[in-house]
């Protein structure tokens, strides 16, 4: 490789490593809530910085640990919230169809839109 490869390498992993840092500050501020509803309405309201073990009218355990929430375990046949990944961010939700629980992010800034269509 030539020199100016080298320095073309490093300026784009430089780059990257900063929007990285950026995202990284960005979400780490402490002001995301765990929003919990069932069939639409509103079971509770947790601080993501928080860890707790949330129990949702004993059909589905939501674990909310290190920044981080999942679907410890639910009783619906498919299982495909308990084997969603971990949510982190503002605006990701984990949905449990069979017993219309659904767990969102919220706060943590202004909401961007990702995209408009006209």
């Amino acid at each position: 490789m030539k020199k100016n490869d080298n320095i073309l390498i490093l300026g784009i992993l430089f780059i990257a490593l900063v929007v990285l840092g950026i995202q990284l500050l960005h979400s780490a501020n402490g002001t995301e809530k765990v929003k919990i509803t069932v069939d639409g309405k509103v079971f509770g309201t947790y601080l993501l910085s928080e860890d707790r073990t949330v129990s949702v009218n004993e059909t589905n355990i939501v674990l909310i640990t290190e920044g981080t929430v999942s679907m410890e375990s639910a009783d619906c046949p498919d299982q495909i919230c308990v084997h969603h990944q971990r949510i982190k961010r503002s605006g990701e939700s984990i949905i449990c169809l069979p017993n219309k629980v659904v767990v969102s992010i919220e706060g943590g800034g202004e909401e961007k839109l990702d995209g408009t269509v006209q």
